[in-house]
């Protein structure tokens, strides 16, 4: 199939495109052509590139338009983020594809009830990014379900590879933590270190996407969770990291209104962003549906992603 995918050059798009391309697939890149992928692939040399600024696109009404003309049978959607966004899309595209895939997040929960949490879990997002996700996914598995619009959600969870730095057992995106557990250092966490996190590498991801083309009537109208098998306690998280490197993890716990004073405005937002959502998501529906198989854990797609760092002289580990 002739598959346009938007975003591509991106995390999930570094392994999902030479999947498409392997897998016989004839693939078109759209992008803004700001960058290239996080890992070199000779699949690459088969991919059509075309460059557009989706956001100028949408203002002038014409990228939903612009799309169409590349004749796509199925249309990956990596880098939507408002509801307006997918309805342009969707109104261009109805009656012209055969698949349409939404990359979501699995922030389209707020806090937990009963966890692990699935798919059929009442939405109760918070934060505007959240919100807007889930109210993409509503629109969208609406328009599948009473229009037969064949659309598809996918929500990642912490999205983790070689070439960027992992979500760390702070909560936040600080390189810093890694190297003070590897070197035995104090690393203070919010509260009593139990919050969690779900990592999902970025590889499955792609596989996802892949399972969800291959599984067609299962896939269309539905969404999954894709993230690894199983979340992470942040306390749990550093003591694994430190022990990587031979230490025994120095944990000291801070009420939040106390250690968000420890760190900078920008890791404390992203902290609490974090583990007000403490996601811990069940993936048995993508596994019982579209055959989902994560072969990363969470634990193994970090260790991937610190390694490429320290061989990149990126952390000092």
């Amino acid at each position: 199939m002739r598959v346009v995918i938007i975003g591509g050059s991106g995390h999930v798009g570094t392994y999902l495109i030479p999947r498409l391309v392997e897998a016989g697939h004839e693939v078109v890149n759209v992008s803004r052509g700001r960058r290239e992928p996080y890992q070199p692939h000779a699949a690459w040399a088969q991919v059509q590139t075309v460059t557009l600024d989706r956001e100028a696109e949408e203002h002038a009404g014409t990228f939903g338009s612009r799309i169409v003309a590349l004749h796509p049978d199925v249309v990956i959607d990596m880098i939507c983020f408002t509801l307006d966004s997918a309805r342009h899309l969707v109104e261009a595209l109805r009656r012209h594809v055969l698949h349409f895939l939404h990359c979501g997040t699995i922030w389209v929960h707020g806090p937990s009830v009963q966890v692990p949490t699935t798919e059929t879990q009442p939405r109760r997002p918070f934060g505007e990014y959240g919100i807007q996700k889930a109210a993409i996914e509503a629109y969208l598995l609406r328009e599948a379900r009473l229009n037969n619009f064949p659309a598809t959600c996918l929500h990642p969870g912490h999205i983790v590879g070689p070439g960027w730095v992992p979500l760390n057992p702070q909560g936040n995106f600080n390189p810093a933590i890694y190297e003070k557990l590897a070197h035995g250092e104090e690393v203070t966490l919010p509260n009593i270190g139990m919050e969690t996190v779900h990592h999902v590498h970025a590889d499955d991801v792609a596989q996802s996407f892949m399972c969800a083309l291959a599984n067609w009537s299962e896939a269309v109208g539905e969404s999954f969770h894709v993230v690894s098998e199983a979340a992470l306690t942040l306390r749990g998280y550093a003591e694994t990291v430190a022990g990587w490197f031979g230490q025994e993890a120095r944990l000291r716990y801070l009420p939040w209104d106390t250690w968000k004073e420890t760190v900078s405005p920008e890791d404390a937002q992203a902290t609490w962003d974090h583990i007000a959502h403490s996601p811990n998501c069940s993936i048995e529906k993508a596994q019982r549906l579209i055959g989902y198989r994560p072969r990363y854990s969470s634990l193994q797609a970090v260790k991937e992603s610190l390694e490429w760092l320290v061989a990149n002289d990126q952390l000092r580990l």
